[in-house]
């Protein structure tokens, strides 16, 4: 369980389980509907087994299905965008559901489904809403950030917005000697005296948890005695990695230490970890060739026509261990395209794309060749992006703990890729690289898998790169 609720963020994994719980709940209420308005009362009980079988066959269905359309991934959409893809995953969900319960010999099945949907319908849009007036209602958790510099400022300024990161900033706790950030001053937000008990602040203002933002904690700049006081009571203390790591599911790296790489939890690359994700590679990028073929035949068809050259695209990249491979795709770009020798960062709308160069990247078709690199070992279906060696040398000396991403195999698909939007610049690395090295230390099955379902939401609606 622990697993699972540190891989899926809190609001996402209990609106799965109440969506769940309410599609479950729709069946079997269209079941009970229909068997009292055709006199069947007396079958119900007969038929409890199967029923409930169903219905839950349709609550995991209609999960994968609110998942793949990207219903569970942090952010917010518009209303239409929402009522358009829960209207995509119901219908999706039923139309599976239906040829799942006709095989087992669900009588009337099709209407039970059409009855479900209409009770589900109604309950997706009671649910919701009054979850949305709760949220607005109840109130936020209170926080303590010890630190005034530029990590506890920007802390304080997220936690001020509305979201799922929302929190009732108390105040700011100064550290001893440490600097203050220069926007404090006009930000509205209250700095405590130094003076000030900690444990004391925690009781008087109800406090939930504390949050270290000081980049430097030795020296006795953090009050190491109170924070343990605090820590005993039950209220949780966390820095300022371990906030980030826990709420925005990424790893600063401006304020990181190799002490806390070192002596954290995660980095697990055992050999089950890796029997485990090398099996799923191979039958997953099978299953994934065998049902992509006809997409790859016709963009191979494609790619000649629309410009001179070949059909695909080999290209140099770092994988694990920093050992190069060659990275297979489907050409996108016009042939020359740097024939002065000169890596270039990809670019939206690069003016060195194709008409098909264009479709395809924004499809990610043009990744799919890769999938071959995911059987020969060379490649994983989920890690960090492989980059080109040249760009790889310039990252390295100007990013912390770049080298780190080389202790997986790079991926077709990956963290960064689903929770980060498309990046051409030093700046998105870095951004980028924060993304990676959560997976780096977190990564498990379950992670794998919540990418992939990602990926598809990514793809289909064009977010993120």
């Amino acid at each position: 369980m622990k697993l699972i609720t540190d891989t899926i963020a809190p609001r996402a994994g209990a609106e799965v389980a109440v969506d769940a719980i309410l599609c479950f709940s729709a069946l079997v209420l269209a079941t009970s509907t229909l068997a009292v308005k055709s006199a069947r009362v007396p079958e119900i009980f007969p038929q409890l087994p199967l029923t409930l079988a169903s219905a839950a066959i349709f609550a995991l269905v209609m999960a994968a299905m609110y998942a793949l359309v990207g219903l569970y991934r942090p952010g917010t959409i518009s209303l239409a965008a929402t009522v358009g893809r829960i209207t995509l995953a119901m219908g999706a969900g039923g139309f599976l559901t239906n040829l799942a319960m006709r095989a087992v010999g669900v009588p009337e099945s099709l209407a039970t489904l059409i009855l479900t949907l209409v009770y589900l319908g109604i309950g997706l849009l009671l649910i919701r809403t009054g979850g949305n007036v709760m949220r607005r209602v109840s109130p936020l958790a209170r926080v303590l950030i010890v630190g005034t510099g530029p990590e506890a400022y920007e802390i304080a300024r997220e936690l001020s917005c509305q979201g799922e990161m929302s929190r009732d900033v108390v105040g700011l706790f100064p550290s001893c000697g440490g600097p203050s950030a220069p926007e404090l001053s006009g930000s509205g937000l209250h700095v405590f005296p130094e003076n000030a008990s900690i444990p004391d602040l925690v009781s008087l203002h109800g406090i939930q948890e504390v949050i270290v933002a000081v980049r430097e904690q030795r020296g006795g700049g953090v009050p190491m005695d109170q924070l343990l006081a605090c820590r005993i009571k039950g209220v949780p203390v966390l820095d300022f990695a371990g906030f980030c790591e826990k709420t925005k599911r990424q790893v600063p790296i401006d304020s990181l230490k190799g002490s806390w790489l070192v002596y954290g939890h995660g980095f697990v690359q055992g050999s089950v970890r890796t029997f485990v994700k090398r099996l799923f590679d191979i039958v997953s990028s099978i299953v994934l060739l065998m049902l992509l073929s006809p997409i790859m035949i016709a963009t191979m068809i494609a790619v000649p026509l629309d410009s001179r050259g070949p059909i695909f695209y080999r290209q140099r990249r770092t994988g694990l261990g920093g050992v190069e491979f060659t990275c297979l795709k489907f050409r996108s770009m016009f042939v020359d395209s740097e024939k002065d020798g000169v890596a270039r960062w990809a670019v939206r709308n690069d003016p060195r794309t194709t008409r098909v160069g264009a479709f395809i990247r924004k499809t990610r078709i043009d990744e799919l060749p890769q999938l071959f690199s995911v059987l020969k070992g060379e490649m994983s279906l989920v890690g960090p992006r492989p980059e080109r060696p040249s760009f790889v040398a310039q990252l390295k000396d100007q990013i912390p703990f770049y080298d780190i991403r080389h202790s997986v195999k790079p991926g077709v698909t990956g963290w960064a890729q689903v929770r980060y939007h498309y990046g051409a610049t030093f700046e998105d690395a870095r951004r980028k690289h924060q993304f990676d090295l959560y997976y780096v230390k977190n990564n498990s099955l379950l992670l794998d898998i919540l990418i992939l379902i990602e990926t598809v939401s990514v793809v289909m609606f064009r977010e993120g790169q």
